[in-house]
């Protein structure tokens, strides 16, 4: 007993000795979620709702780093502790240090495999490393990987020591707006809307052990015409031979099951389903098998909405779009993901969560995810809390030059070939990220010209690898005749600059109100709005009047309308919320009104 008390005093020691050795950096405004963050355990949840495994352990915690030259050796010694997964640009990293193009970010941290997971192969997983990643274990390169805003995982097994210890070293190389890789708003010199640069590790990075045969993939496609889902899944070690067996479960009873070979498509019916909407989210378990020689070799929890987003045309031959087979207005803002304390990272899965909530609590039934990717567990909570998505492709490669802008077949960017394949991972792997969200239901491959290249090819591959979804193909951006929607911007007013009678016509963009508060901001001598107020009776005033404008026009063709913006992003006050999100700048009982008129002005 007596040596039981040491040991648990000295793990106290160490774990106190480390949050201690752990404080956010710099002196700018943080959320209220900052002061929850755990640096011995920060951001616990499992990462991958839609594949859960029983048996997985979280790496987030202080790991060792270093910034240096480009092209350097694995580094001797280490100059501190980062927090991961928080980008080392940002406060709670608890460096708040620029890399840039001309230095890669090195992390370090040891690790010990349990040993129940003995003669298991060990699956390494990152959420997402912005940009290019390389890694070791026990300095063995086992893998790399280029994509700032995707998962991917690697197999070290081969790699591990014997001993317990074993030591887990990445590299990372982000040129930011000096590359040409997809990369949202980050610049090398933050100001108006463009935002501080992020790099590195920015997601959890976590261990779990799989048995030779597993499943690495699933994509599920709801039907609710047909009462049945189809379930395609990719595994790894597996023979023809071998089976997948998928349960759908409604409150505890499987409600359909259906079986096949390994590497064919499985249809599972789902009899009377409880459709999925905003409305009324329902969710159903599922569950996804792999059976090796009779014997279960894996088995991952997921879950499945029955919906479907479409178009038709309603009696005045305007096209429309529909969920789950009636016309359905799309209103909700633009969201850009950021955090003052976090950058990229939400300090906290309920700080996560939350700007979803609030845009339910201000009366919208969808977001417009723009030129960001959110960690897997943001779609989740879209999914469970019941709201729409617009998923952006992140803007990357050259900025649009707007004196050669045209509105249709516009003069586009010639990208290199390393940039138009690089685009195309990335955006597979994105689509690949959300396919099974029923919450998603637009792709926005382009955004206002930027990085815009060869836009009825890409929006022909976009269509053809997620068909299950609508198509936005540049949204304010050069427009061509293809995909599902013609999308205008315009701001502060909602105008209808022109109609396309053969697709669904959208407002990606309008409003920007701006109000500065006080001692809510991110500097105070460099805010910028599109139009700027003086108090949150003018302003909301002057969102009700869009809201007006806005209703008066969708007899008229409009199907769905995006108001920037969710919250204020560093020297952008255009938010309906403050950035450290502790004051809503508008009345929110005012706001959620006239939202619900806007959305019911549609039959």
């Amino acid at each position: 007993m007596k040596r039981l008390s040491i040991a648990i005093a000295l793990l106290f020691t160490i774990s106190v000795s480390f949050s201690q050795s752990w404080k956010p950096a710099g002196e700018k405004i943080k959320t209220p979620w900052s002061e929850k963050v755990d640096a011995n355990n920060p951001l616990p949840e499992y990462p991958r709702p839609h594949m859960a495994r029983t048996e997985w352990m979280n790496l987030n915690g202080l790991w060792d780093y270093a910034i240096l030259p480009k092209g350097n050796n694995i580094p001797a010694s280490h100059q501190g502790k980062i927090l991961v997964p928080y980008p080392i640009e940002s406060s709670l990293s608890g460096v708040q240090k620029t890399v840039g193009e001309n230095n890669e970010l090195w992390y370090n941290r040891n690790f010990t495999i349990p040993a129940n997971w003995k003669n298991k192969k060990i699956m390494l997983n990152f959420g997402a490393v912005d940009w290019k990643a390389d890694v070791w274990i026990n300095d063995i390169k086992v893998g790399s990987h280029q994509g700032g805003y995707t998962p991917f995982s690697i197999d070290i097994t081969a790699a591990l020591s014997k001993d317990k210890n074993q030591k887990l070293t990445v590299k990372v190389w982000d040129p930011t707006d000096a590359g040409f890789q997809p990369r949202g708003k980050q610049v090398r010199d933050p100001k108006g809307i463009w935002y501080t640069a992020v790099t590195g590790i920015w997601q959890t990075v976590w261990l779990e052990p799989v048995d030779a045969s597993y499943i690495t993939q699933i994509k599920t496609v709801p039907n609710i015409d047909g009462g049945n889902v189809t379930v395609n899944t990719q595994t790894m070690g597996a023979s023809a031979t071998d089976i997948i067996e998928v349960k759908v479960i409604d409150n505890g009873t499987v409600v359909g099951s259906a079986r096949s070979l390994a590497g064919q498509e499985i249809m599972v019916p789902v009899p009377n389903a409880k459709l999925w909407s905003p409305e009324s989210p329902y969710l159903y378990d599922m569950e996804v098998e792999l059976i090796h020689n009779g014997v279960s070799s894996d088995k991952i929890k997921s879950y499945v909405g029955m919906r479907k987003i479409s178009t038709k045309q309603d009696a005045n031959g305007i096209w429309r779009m529909q969920l789950n087979n009636k016309n359905y207005f799309q209103f909700g803002p633009l969201d850009q993901g950021w955090w003052p304390d976090g950058l990229y990272t939400a300090p906290t899965d309920e700080a996560l969560a939350f700007d979803i909530q609030k845009t339910k609590d201000f009366g919208m039934n969808m977001i417009r995810k723009h030129v960001k990717v959110e960690p897997a567990r943001w779609y989740y909570h879209c999914d469970k809390l019941g709201i729409l998505v617009w998923q952006d492709m992140p803007s990357g490669d050259a900025n649009p030059r707007w004196q050669q802008r045209n509105y249709f077949n516009g003069l586009e960017l010639q990208r290199s070939k390393a940039s138009e394949n690089n685009y195309i991972q990335e955006w597979k792997e994105i689509m690949d990220l959300t396919y099974n969200n029923p919450s998603v239901v637009v792709r926005v491959p382009f955004n206002e010209a930027w990085g815009q290249f060869k836009t009825p090819e890409m929006v022909e591959m976009t269509k053809n690898y997620d068909p299950s979804r609508l198509v936005n193909p540049a949204s304010g951006g050069n427009h061509y005749d293809v995909g599902d929607m013609l999308d205008m911007h315009n701001y502060p007013d909602p105008v209808m600059g022109m109609f396309d009678s053969k697709r669904v016509n959208v407002l990606g963009e309008y409003g920007g109100l701006g109000l500065v508060v006080n001692d809510h901001v991110w500097e105070n001598n460099r805010n910028w709005g599109y139009v700027q107020y003086k108090s949150s009776e003018d302003v909301t005033k002057a969102y009700i009047d869009l809201t007006e404008k806005l209703k008066k026009l969708i007899p008229f063709g409009y199907s769905a309308a995006v108001y920037t913006q969710t919250t204020d992003v560093e020297v952008e006050i255009n938010g309906l919320m403050t950035y450290d999100r502790k004051i809503i700048k508008l009345n929110e009982a005012q706001v959620k009104k006239a939202n619900q008129e806007v959305i019911a002005a549609l039959k």
